[in-house]
């Protein structure tokens, strides 16, 4: 009896050693134990990491479908130093220059000049001249920056004109005529770009004017007070805000402040982000950007009644400030129907006041322009 009694309360504690969760457990149960616990690891592992990829994947989404830039804070456009493509001789002649044809409030007016150009009796004497029959415009070749793409485009400016500069670029070569679109036209357009935000940079104001612009009168009055950054059109739309303007980066006037100098470092850019595009397009492309309202930059367009062009012309001689040979395309074309310019005003500037309505552009001729749907 008492070895059946022994018996029984042995089979008990052994029941209570495998349920009770303080006797320790059997070896088995603590593999079991151990093997749930890793299981339990690695499933909070894996969904942690699922977790960190979707973030990632939703942010590349998200990085390509929008403009990059805009990510980007203010100080990452102001890192960049668009002087590091010149020789310390060489930014010391643009300083030398720059100070020489300023204005008092540190404006300049701008062109760009190459050997085809400079070429005599071609555009950059036409150019020239413009200002000089112009209506009180020749005090301004006083603060005209001439800057030459080539050592044979420096030497005809220097003839004629007392500041010049050379920019250079290493391996490439703009003395030739640079047709439309083409892979010179294109370094060259974004080659300017780039200079002119250093103008910016050294703390200048400039008027940009292309050498196939003629100069009739002061286009200082006609400039927008507020503005940050004004263009003309190869189509005005009839309101200087209305971004459905068509610009021509050919002329502009811009004041050097923190918003042009990111405007432009952004410009320049975004050529990165539309290849085989020139400056122009790209322009179009980005002007209604969330970056450009970010910067705060104030854009107008200017009105085609005082920066006219063969696209669409100033229509009356009284109000006209720039004529350019836009919607032209080769050089010898270009020279044929500004020569008529000049013959048309000079004609109007020998007429009595009293006849000044009446006249009219005899140009287009070789050149050609249509006006687009509005």
């Amino acid at each position: 009896m008492d070895s059946e009694i022994g018996s029984i309360n042995k089979i008990k504690d052994t029941e209570k050693t495998k349920t009770d969760p303080g006797g320790g457990g059997s070896q088995k149960d603590q593999q079991n134990s151990s093997q749930h616990h890793n299981h339990r690891f690695v499933h909070q592992f894996l969904k942690t990491m699922l977790v960190f990829a979707a973030l990632a994947l939703a942010f590349i989404v998200l990085y390509r479908s929008a403009d990059r830039f805009q990510f980007f804070p203010t100080s990452f456009y102001n890192s960049f130093s668009s002087s590091d493509g010149f020789s310390s001789p060489d930014l010391q002649e643009l300083k030398r220059v720059l100070k020489k044809a300023a204005m008092v409030d540190k404006t300049v007016i701008i062109t760009t000049l190459n050997e085809a150009w400079a070429a005599s009796n071609s555009i950059f004497d036409l150019f020239l001249n413009s200002f000089k029959i112009g209506n009180q415009t020749e005090e301004l070749l006083n603060h005209l920056l001439v800057v030459a793409l080539d050592q044979k485009a420096h030497a005809q400016c220097l003839k004629s004109h007392p500041y010049c500069y050379t920019l250079r670029t290493d391996g490439i070569d703009f003395s030739g005529e640079a047709y439309f679109m083409t892979a010179d036209y294109l370094k060259m357009m974004w080659r300017r770009i780039e200079f002119l935000q250093t103008i910016l940079e050294m703390g200048y104001n400039f008027i940009f004017t292309d050498t196939d612009i003629m100069w009739f009168r002061d286009p200082f009055p006609q400039f927008y007070p507020d503005a940050d950054f004004q263009i003309a059109c190869d189509y005005y739309r009839g309101n200087p805000s209305n971004l459905n303007n068509a610009p021509n980066g050919g002329f502009t006037y811009v004041k050097s402040n923190s918003k042009t100098k990111q405007f432009y470092r952004f410009w320049h850019e975004s050529r990165n982000l539309y290849p085989g595009n020139h400056d122009q397009d790209v322009l179009n492309k980005i002007k209604r950007d969330p970056r450009i309202q970010q910067i705060g930059l104030q854009i107008k367009f200017l009105d085609t009644a005082y920066f006219g062009g063969f696209c669409q012309p100033s229509k009356d001689f009284n109000l006209v400030c720039t004529m350019h040979a836009n919607c032209c395309v080769g050089l010898a074309n270009k020279v044929h129907d500004l020569i008529l310019m000049l013959e048309d005003w000079r004609k109007y500037m020998s007429q009595s006041e009293m006849n000044w309505s009446k006249q009219s552009w005899s140009v287009p001729q070789h050149c050609g322009y249509a006006v687009p749907d509005s």
